[in-house]
């Protein structure tokens, strides 16, 4: 059956589609392409905020099939949708800007322009194409454009063992979970005859609707998509991953990655699977205490800074699940208010995040040590420059010789963290709290407010690191690249903006609850 496009609708992802095949064939035949691909990138990240933009207010759907009286859509554009492709492409914007000094470095080993350009909106695609996809075909491809760009993403820098290494831990963990998601689309489409998710919900909310065989393949389809955002058990990559993927790799996985994970998981239990809820509701809810515990705890024990991160980033996944495991039992029409407020995390979280990994990516970047140095911080010997390693203890004394970098990464730290002057991080906390104690789920409240005051102990202890005074610092050169400092500015400034405006996130997130209503 024919139909026509709505051209306006697939904008966002039809322009990063687009400028993915330019800076391919750019990197094959220009020859001073460097700064032309970057040009051509983040070009293309702003055309499709301003469509995202431009489509704001105006829902709409396009490829939709009717049949026995119910019109069926794959790819839908509303308010939710706008919030989560918004999310993604700033998230994507900022990765983009922080790469381009990576790519043009003399002293460190370059990431390929073309192909880290390439794999970056080819990922950042399938992210946008997720947030909309409205059938479990759709959700399932598009995962997958998410994850098979982003292996190639952690192993670019080829000679690199470690980068290698951490590739294959994550294509390993991402192969046999995807595996194991298609057997549960599987088992849902064998129940059901259906893949689109409202008719889905209509024949699992029915009187036969409670078998064993559908009870499997919610389970099972869920799989892939915790993997996506690193929640136990499938975290285990996380830690190895970004240690050994660049910097720049290592904060697009931390957030556009992880808001294709959360965007697909809201959808497809949301939508597909609500009359489940008592189902995956109480399942989502343990692993959203035992991945928030574990990685705190994890994360006191670290004294790398991506590692540390790292494990904050598997904390925060467990954070993003508690409105999602405070929505047991309830009807599909009725938790609306927790979806919403998994996507107001989401995005407080990616802005402040984003800020925390590019101060690290610069400061890594511009303490590159000479050539014979270990790569570590000479603390001893009077200096504390930080090194490759990126230890945390490397940054102590940066707010004396570095002072926007100190300030820059002690907000986003404290934003983590959920302090002032941060205060975007604890609107974040006190709108998940709400919606566990509105859920009925006063006990996950509780095991957020143990987990925030343990994230408190790494958080301060860093921060106060950037503030100590250092016997001797060396200086870092003053050489930060522009495109280097307009990302780090663009995150500091939206986290400053939704530390004092919340509502310019929580407002167009709550606006999505229609979305499930």
């Amino acid at each position: 059956m024919a139909q026509t496009v709505d051209w306006l609708a697939v904008a966002p992802a039809a322009v990063l589609a687009l400028a993915t095949l330019a800076v391919l064939l750019i990197d094959l035949w220009w020859p001073e392409r460097a700064s032309v691909v970057t040009a051509v990138s983040v070009g293309a990240a702003v055309a499709a905020l301003i469509a995202v933009g431009v489509l704001w207010g105006d829902p709409r759907a396009t490829f939709c099939v009717s049949g026995d009286g119910l019109p069926s859509c794959s790819y839908v554009v509303n308010e939710f949708t706008l919030v989560l492709q918004g999310v993604v492409l700033v998230g994507t914007l900022v990765v983009l800007l922080l790469s381009h000094a990576d790519t043009v470095a003399a002293t460190t080993p370059r990431l390929p322009v073309g192909e880290t350009r390439f794999l970056m909106l080819a990922s950042a695609t399938g992210a946008v194409v997720l947030a909309a996809g409205r059938d479990l075909a759709t959700i399932v491809v598009a995962l997958e454009v998410v994850s098979l760009p982003a292996f190639a993403l952690v192993g670019l820098r080829r000679a690199s063992r470690r980068d290698a290494e951490a590739a294959l831990t994550f294509f390993v963990v991402s192969v046999v979970s995807i595996g194991v998601m298609i057997y549960g689309v599987s088992l849902v489409y064998g129940a059901t005859g259906a893949l689109h998710l409202d008719r889905i919900a209509v024949v699992l909310g029915g009187e036969d609707g409670r078998t064993s065989v559908a009870t499997a393949g919610v389970v099972l389809t869920l799989v892939g998509l915790v993997f996506k955002i690193g929640a136990v058990p499938f975290h285990f990559w996380v830690p190895d991953t970004y240690d050994g993927a660049p910097v720049v790799v290592a904060a697009y996985l931390s957030v556009v990655s992880k808001a294709a994970g959360i965007a697909g998981l809201v959808i497809v239990v949301g939508l597909g699977f609500p009359a489940y809820s008592d189902v995956w509701g109480p399942l989502i809810a343990v692993l959203a205490v035992l991945t928030m515990t574990l990685g705190n705890v994890a994360a006191l024990r670290q004294r790398s800074a991506i590692r540390l991160l790292a494990w904050s980033s598997v904390a925060h996944a467990g954070y993003l699940l508690v409105p999602l495991g405070a929505a047991s039992g309830q009807d599909g029409g009725q938790f609306g208010a927790e979806m919403s407020a998994t996507v107001s995390y989401l995005a407080l979280y990616a802005v402040i995040n984003l800020a925390a990994f590019g101060v690290v990516a610069v400061i890594s970047r511009s303490a590159e040590p000479s050539a014979g140095a270990s790569g570590s911080a000479d603390v001893a010997g009077g200096s504390a420059v930080v090194g490759p390693s990126g230890a945390i203890e490397d940054y102590r004394g940066l707010a004396w010789s570095e002072p926007w970098a100190a300030v820059a990464l002690g907000f986003g730290l404290v934003a983590l963290a959920g302090l002032p002057p941060g205060v975007a991080g604890l609107w974040a906390k006190v709108v998940i709290v709400d919606a566990a104690i509105s859920g009925g789920a006063g006990w996950l409240a509780v095991a957020v407010a143990v987990n925030t005051v343990i994230g408190l102990v790494y958080y301060l202890r860093w921060t106060v690191l950037l503030f100590t005074p250092a016997r001797a610092r060396e200086p870092l050169e003053h050489q930060v690249p522009v495109t280097s400092g307009v990302a780090v500015g663009i995150a500091l400034a939206a986290g400053v903006a939704l530390s004092v405006l919340p509502q310019l996130v929580l407002g167009p997130a709550g606006g999505s609850v229609e979305l499930f209503g």
